[in-house]
């Protein structure tokens, strides 16, 4: 078991750039990937009964090169191993048999897969790179919202549901809210799916005595779901934000920051003053 107390800085789990993108793959991707590469087939079979073209294999680059950017490493590379196939099967003698007697056609064979790897590989990463640049562009705009709001002057318990709401669009999970009152630390907002249980709110109230993050499935709230930040600020009640905790695969790679800026925001309205708006 890992120790229950991480540090700030640290994220929910260690960063898995490969598996990010790979468990995007779908069985629809899958099934679109086989589609591409049927109908790569049909159009090289189209090509070669059409006019004389020394070489279709090339075509069966293509179907590699859409998986990649639309679906991911996985799909592409299945994509790369069925143009193989398809290839061989209908495109080499013997004709609808996986034999190769051709010296030539082997080494055509080998040679698309080597270049659709190599392709699936690059598109796939260049794939990556937009999807965690859209999402950095999605939870900054999460923030300035947030910030917005405070800058307004809104209401401190209209700021606590954005600050929920924020979370809950950087993590892709439920949020919860929960802030220091003389009856004790009491949830002030959550989003839809942010049930707290008993051993959430242990978990929870643990943080802000602490002062430390207390993370789920860890010693000693293993039933706790949620991940909590302490937050204290000068002037205001202290604040605990959590996020239920997921696959990991949408969390950002440093998640106490975004949690300390949210909460700095909701402490903010905590403790300027209200005017009308």
């Amino acid at each position: 078991m890992s120790s229950g107390v991480l540090d700030h800085g640290r994220a929910i789990r260690p960063p898995r750039r490969f598996f990010r993108w790979r468990l995007r793959s779908t069985p629809a991707a899958y099934a679109a990937t086989v589609a591409l590469v049927a109908t790569a087939a049909l159009i090289a079979f189209i090509i070669e009964n059409l006019i004389p073209a020394p070489d279709v294999t090339l075509l069966f680059v293509l179907p590699v090169v859409i998986a990649a950017t639309s679906f991911g490493f996985i799909p592409a590379l299945a994509a790369a191993v069925l143009g193989v196939l398809a290839f061989d099967f209908f495109f080499t003698v013997p004709f609808y048999s996986l034999r190769i007697h051709s010296a030539a056609d082997i080494w055509s064979a080998l040679l698309l897969l080597v270049i659709a790897a190599i392709v699936s590989s690059v598109a796939a990463d260049a794939r990556r790179r937009a999807v965690a640049s859209a999402r950095d562009a999605e939870r900054a705009n999460a923030l300035h919202d947030l910030a917005h709001l405070v800058v307004q002057a809104a209401p401190s318990d209209e700021v606590a549901r954005a600050t929920a709401d924020t979370l809950s669009k950087i993590f892709r999970s439920p949020a919860a809210v929960l802030i220091q009152r003389a009856d004790g630390l009491q949830p002030a907002a959550t989003t839809s799916g942010a049930g707290l249980a008993t051993a959430d709110l242990e978990a929870a109230r643990w943080a802000v005595d602490s002062q430390l993050p207390s993370h789920a499935d860890n010693y000693p709230f293993e039933s706790s779901t949620f991940d909590f930040w302490p937050i204290r600020r000068q002037g205001s009640p202290d604040l605990v934000l959590g996020v239920a905790r997921g696959d990991g695969e949408e969390a950002p790679e440093a998640p106490a920051t975004y949690v300390e800026l949210a909460g700095a925001y909701l402490a903010a309205s905590l403790t300027a003053p209200a005017h009308p708006r």
